[in-house]
C-alpha cells in the first residue's frame, strides 16, 4: 500500500475568519505557484485521509481509496466577463493602522478637513504607481486598510478608516452631470454588505458623450485606474455620484500661505496674453491634467476628433497631438506652425 501523499494549502489570503488569521500569522509565505485555500480544505484533507486510510485497512487491499476534497478560494476582478459583481469585500470602520491604531476622529460638529481635488488624485495616483495589493484586513504604511473604501479614506484624508456604509456621511449626493475629478461613485448593499458593495474614484470623463470616465479603485490583485463605462461594469445603476463636503477649489497650503488656483475646477491662467492657456509645459509627452482633458474635448467640438477612439482624457497623446495639427492645418498653417503641439495662438484660435 503507497503511503497517502500530503499537500500543503495556504490559507486564504483575503479570509478574515479565525482560522485563516491564525494559520496566516503561523506558516511561512508560500512559494508560487501554490493555491491558496481555506482552512477548511486542510481539515477536509485530513478527515478524508483518515476516511481513505480506514477503508484500506478494512477492505485488506481491495483497490478502495477515498479522494480528498479541497475548497479553494475562487477570485475574480469587476469587469471580467465571468465576474457578475465585484469580488471586494471590505474591512469594517477602523482607526488609521487598524484596531491597535489610535482612533483619530474630530470633535462633534467638526468641519471636514479641506482637500482640493487635484490633492485628491495625486493621492489616489500614489497607490496605483505602488501597486497597493488589495486587501481587507491590511494596512499600507499610510495607516489606510488596502480595500475600497480605506482607498477613498485615504484620498480623501479621512482621519479614519471607513467602509461603503459610512463614506456616504462625509459627502453629498450629486448628479451625473456636476461630477468632477475627486467625487466618487458609491454602490453600497444595505441588505448584505459583503455582496457587491463596491466605491470608486472619479478621475474625469474619457469622451465627450460622457459614457465612460477614468476611474482609480482598489480591487484584486491591487490599485489600478483605467477607462470605466458609467456607472460601473455591473450593478451600474446601483452607483451613485457623491462629492466630499471637504473639498476646495484652491489648492491646500501651509498655514498663512496664499491658496493657489486648482486646475481641475479654477480657470486657467492667461500665458502669452491668451485667456485661459496654460502654456506648453501642460501639453508635452507624459502630461497628464484636465488641460488635455479640456483641449481634446473642443477639438471634438470643432470636428477635429476622428483620431480618438475612446475620447479625450488627462493624459496628453498622440491622438491629441494629431487633432491638433489637424486643427493647424486648417489654418493653412505647415511645418513648424503646425507641429501637433498647441501655443498660444492654436489655443486663441481653437477656443474662439
Amino acid at each position: 500500500m503507497e503511503a497517502p501523499v500530503f499537500e500543503e494549502i495556504d490559507p486564504a489570503s483575503d479570509c478574515d475568519c479565525p482560522g485563516c488569521r491564525h494559520w496566516r500569522r503561523v506558516l511561512p509565505h508560500s512559494p508560487a505557484g501554490r493555491a491558496p485555500a481555506h482552512p477548511a480544505a486542510h481539515r477536509a484533507l485530513i478527515v478524508a485521509t483518515a476516511t481513505a486510510t480506514a477503508a484500506v485497512t478494512g477492505a485488506l487491499g481491495a483497490g478502495q481509496a477515498a479522494a480528498a476534497p479541497t475548497t479553494v478560494h475562487a477570485s475574480h476582478r469587476p469587469g471580467d466577463p465571468a465576474a457578475d459583481e465585484p469580488d471586494t469585500p471590505q474591512g469594517p470602520r477602523a482607526p488609521l493602522h487598524g484596531p491597535t491604531g489610535t482612533p483619530a476622529a474630530p470633535p462633534a460638529g467638526a468641519e471636514p478637513a479641506a482637500i482640493t481635488r487635484t490633492e485628491i488624485i495625486d493621492r489616489a495616483r500614489t497607490w496605483v504607481t505602488a501597486k497597493v495589493p488589495y486587501s481587507m484586513t491590511a494596512y499600507w504604511s499610510d495607516g489606510y486598510r488596502q480595500d475600497c473604501s480605506g482607498y477613498v479614506s485615504m484620498a480623501w484624508k479621512l482621519p479614519t478608516n471607513e467602509w461603503t456604509g459610512s463614506l456616504g456621511t462625509f459627502a453629498d449626493r450629486i448628479t451625473k452631470e456636476e461630477l468632477q475629478p475627486g467625487d466618487i461613485l458609491l454602490f453600497h448593499n444595505a441588505a448584505d454588505p459583503q455582496k457587491g458593495s463596491h466605491v470608486v474614484i472619479f478621475g474625469g470623463w474619457t469622451d465627450a458623450t460622457r459614457t465612460a470616465y477614468t476611474a482609480y479603485e482598489q480591487t484584486p490583485p491591487h490599485t489600478r485606474t483605467q477607462a470605466t463605462p458609467y456607472a460601473y461594469w455591473s450593478d451600474s445603476a446601483k452607483y451613485l455620484p457623491y462629492r466630499y463636503k471637504g473639498v476646495t477649489a484652491g489648492a491646500s497650503t501651509a498655514a498663512g500661505a496664499p491658496a493657489a488656483p486648482d486646475p481641475a475646477s479654477a480657470p486657467a491662467p492667461a500665458s502669452h496674453g491668451v485667456a485661459g492657456y496654460p502654456g506648453r509645459a501642460m501639453f508635452r509627452p507624459g502630461a497628464d491634467n484636465p488641460y488635455v482633458t479640456r483641449l481634446g474635448r473642443q477639438l471634438v467640438r470643432k470636428g477635429f476628433g476622428k483620431h480618438y477612439t475612446t475620447g479625450p482624457g488627462p493624459r496628453w497623446g498622440e491622438a491629441d497631438r494629431r487633432g491638433v495639427e489637424a486643427f493647424q492645418r486648417a489654418q493653412g498653417w505647415r511645418g513648424g506652425a503646425a507641429d501637433g503641439h498647441p501655443g498660444p495662438e492654436t489655443w486663441r484660435r481653437l477656443f474662439s
